[in-house]
This record gives structure tokens, C-alpha cells and sequence, in this order.
């Protein structure tokens, strides 16, 4: 036996069928006829390797069951080689824990491995080691397993070899069996075959003195490189003007301007083109002028509270409102009276906000905010509701005689904001009050 080991492996080293000078295995196809063994794989398992062998039950093919297999092969390296194979075989698949009902289904097993081989793919004979993992699919179990195993590839063509391989496949997930699994096939490359040699005609020297690609004979500048489109000219700048014409060679412009950018005579950034106030600096939103001021005040529009009427900057461009109007307000403010506990304004109450309502018609820019205090007497939240509906009285006493809601505020604080002593009946009359202040924006 052991002579016949040394004969294989002196004529796989010594002879070398095929000259290439890539030995890596190109993508190839392959069929194979496969043997499935679980029977001898039991016995591995019970009674192990040295009593299998001894028994020389594993070469029995009646304990095995055929099948056909389908493999793509890609040589990864000189002495590696990719290997996805997909088989089938009607077996009676010994899923572990499961009772079987004696009949035979499809088997269907996928693997991906890398056969890890002894010598090149230009000897005859090849020895390799086999290792991956790979899935199976029996009726309705599901599992994975890890092939290993060993083989032999023998080059009998060109792009053709004949592939020996016995793998032992073992669990990695339940509902798979214990195997061997035996596969005998050729495998056949599949490579595009190598253009033909093309021989380019010599073709004659042009002259071309500053080597832009554009022939003397053509070139209006052939002393300096540049571009076929402006007839051999450079152009610096890239817009498209040769630099003898360009009065902005290194700045990129257009034609009109001879080359140059379109001006911005106020350095605002917005080009004249564009710009509708071209000597003023101002503002892209406002297409290139400054911001506006339409009623002249000194303050522009986009800070003016009243952009249509005039006003001092400290009134924020809204005019001023007239002092005793201001007084009339804060005296009608003092003269606001309520039923006590209550809501309810007292009838003592109606000329001074008589008043005020007067002054809202004369001046339709008058607007108003209302503000209800009360004392700590009571619990913070019916103070509360209480300063809201009696702020909120007074604003609709100024709705009942013709006044806008839109001119009208009113908010109600409560207790937060006394002006005098809560322990004094005189600081507690001073923290019930009604203040309103007149705006105009």
C-alpha cells in the first residue's frame, strides 16, 4: 500500500501536463454524482474509527443512497479554490430525535467551501483538503452543518478536471444528521477566449512645437500650449476667452466685459446686472438697494413699528402719543370700581371709561392693554380667575361701545405683583387695582 502512496505522490510532483504561466483556476462549472452515507456515520459515532475500519462496512454502496450535484468553482488563490455546490437525493434522512415514517424524500444540501490543495492547478494529480459550511432542507427541518474532507483533482484537459472528494458533514444545528458524503463528477472552465492581436499602423510624425495637440498649421499660438477650441491659445481663467483677448486673464469673466466679471460699482456683492440701486450699497432681498423707510422718519421698515406713520426712534418709528392722552387713560385706570368680591363694574365706573372710548375714536391707532390686580386676601387661584374676568370686564365694557377687540388686551395677574403691604387694609386697597396702558403699536 504504501508503495502505491509514493507512486501517486512522485507522479503528482514530477509531472506537470499542461504549461501555464497563471495557475489560479478560472470560474468553472461542474457536475458530480454523489453518495450519501448516514449508516456508516452511526457506526463512527458508537463504535469508533478503528472498528468502521476494521468492518469495511463504509465501502458498501447498498448503505448509501445517489444523487446529482451542481458546483461552481473559482480558484482564489494558486493553491485555494472557492467551491458552492448544490445536490439532491431521495433518502430516507435520519433527522435526529424525530421518528421516521420509512420513506424517502428530497434531500437538498447547499455548501460553500475552499478546497485547499497540495500543488498547482498545471499538475496532473492535486491532492487537497476540503473545509466550509453549508445548509440542508429535508421535508420541512431546516439546519446547518460543516463539511470537511479531503479529495483529489486530476487535470486531464486544458480547462477540464475530474474531481474526487469525501466529505464527513457534521451538525451545527438540530434536525441534522451525522454523514459521508461521496461525490465523484468533472468540472469544466468556462473562460473567454484572449482577443486577437491588433498591430497599429505607425503613423508619421506631425509637427506640433508646443505639444497641445493642435498642429502648427492650425495653431495661432504654437509657441504656448492650449486649447484646441480657441485655436492652441491658453486660457487661464477658464471662461472660455484666450488670454491675448482677455483683459482679466486670471479672473473668470465673459465676453461683454471682455473677459471680466460684471462689475459691482457699491461692493454690495449684488453685480450691477442685477442690482437696481448699482451706486448704493444695500441688500440682495431688496435687489441690491438699502432697506426702505416709506414715511421718511429715519427709521427703516424693517424696525418700524409703524412703517406708514412717522415716529421718533425712542417710540420705535411710531409717533409719540400725546401726554394727556396718556394721562386720561391712567386717571380712567384709577377710577375703574367692581361690586365687592365681584366681576361687576360699578355704574360709578362708566364715564371715566366713557372717556377712554372716546379717545380710542378720535384716534383709530390707539390700542390698549388692560391688567386686573388683586390683594392676597382668598387662595391664590380664585385671586386669579378673579383679576382675569375683572380685567376682562373692562375690555368688554370698551367692545359695548364700539371698540375693536383687536385694539383691546386684557390679562389678569392675580396677586403676583402688589405695590403695597398685603398685612395693611390700606396696602390691600392699593394692590386692588385696574391699571391700563395706551400704545399705538
Amino acid at each position: 500500500m504504501k508503495k502505491y502512496i509514493f507512486a501517486i505522490l512522485t507522479l503528482a510532483v514530477c509531472t506537470s501536463s499542461f504549461a501555464q504561466n497563471n495557475f489560479k483556476k478560472p470560474p468553472s462549472l461542474g457536475i458530480q454524482f454523489i453518495l450519501n452515507d448516514f449508516a456508516s456515520a452511526a457506526d463512527l459515532r458508537a463504535n469508533g474509527l478503528a472498528n468502521l475500519l476494521a468492518a469495511k462496512q463504509y465501502l458498501k454502496t447498498k448503505r448509501m443512497t445517489g444523487g446529482l450535484a451542481l458546483s461552481y468553482l473559482q480558484g482564489v488563490s494558486d493553491h485555494v479554490d472557492f467551491v458552492g455546490t448544490l445536490s439532491g437525493s431521495y433518502t430516507n434522512y435520519p433527522v435526529p430525535n424525530k421518528v421516521s415514517d420509512g420513506q424517502q424524500y428530497l434531500l437538498v444540501e447547499a455548501a460553500a467551501t475552499a478546497n485547499l490543495k497540495l500543488l498547482k492547478d498545471n499538475f496532473f494529480i492535486d491532492p487537497f483538503l476540503t473545509a466550509g459550511i453549508g445548509a440542508s432542507k429535508f421535508k420541512g427541518y431546516y439546519g446547518a452543518f460543516a463539511p470537511v474532507g479531503v479529495g483529489l483533482q486530476f487535470h486531464v484537459f486544458e480547462d477540464a478536471y475530474i474531481l474526487l472528494n469525501s466529505q464527513y458533514r457534521i451538525p451545527v444545528t438540530e434536525n441534522v444528521a451525522y454523514h459521508f458524503y461521496h461525490s465523484f463528477g468533472i468540472v469544466k472552465s468556462f473562460n473567454k477566449p484572449k482577443p486577437p492581436v491588433v498591430l497599429v499602423p505607425v503613423v508619421p510624425v506631425v509637427l506640433d512645437r508646443d505639444g497641445d495637440g493642435v498642429l502648427d498649421v492650425d495653431d495661432k499660438c504654437p509657441d504656448t500650449p492650449g486649447l484646441a477650441v480657441l485655436q492652441g491659445c491658453p486660457d487661464r481663467d477658464g471662461d472660455g476667452i484666450a488670454d491675448g483677448d482677455d483683459k482679466c486673464p486670471d479672473v473668470a469673466g465673459i465676453a461683454k466685459y471682455q473677459g471680466c466679471p460684471i462689475p459691482d460699482t457699491d461692493g454690495d456683492g449684488i453685480n450691477d446686472e442685477e442690482d437696481k440701486c448699482p451706486t448704493v450699497k444695500g441688500y440682495a432681498r431688496y435687489q441690491g438697494c438699502p432697506v426702505p423707510d416709506t414715511d421718511g422718519d429715519g427709521v427703516n421698515d424693517e424696525e418700524d413699528k409703524c412703517p406708514s406713520r412717522p415716529g421718533p426712534v425712542s417710540n420705535q418709528g411710531c409717533p409719540e402719543i400725546a401726554k394727556e392722552v396718556i394721562e386720561k387713560v391712567n386717571f380712567a385706570a384709577k377710577n375703574v370700581f367692581y361690586a365687592t368680591g365681584s366681576y361687576k363694574l360699578l355704574p360709578k365706573s362708566f364715564k371715566s371709561l366713557n372717556a377712554v372710548a372716546d379717545l380710542m375714536k378720535t384716534d383709530e391707532s390707539l390700542m390698549i392693554d388692560i391688567d386686573g390686580y388683586t390683594d392676597a386676601q382668598g387662595s391664590d387661584e380664585k385671586n386669579q380667575v378673579l383679576s382675569d374676568n375683572r380685567a376682562a370686564s373692562v375690555k368688554n365694557y370698551l367692545i359695548s361701545k364700539g371698540i375693536a377687540e383687536s385694539r383691546l388686551k386684557s390679562t389678569g395677574y392675580g396677586e403676583t405683583k402688589p405695590v403695597a403691604d398685603n398685612t395693611t387694609a390700606a396696602g390691600r386697597a392699593k394692590n386692588r387695582r385696574t391699571e391700563m396702558t395706551v400704545r399705538n403699536f
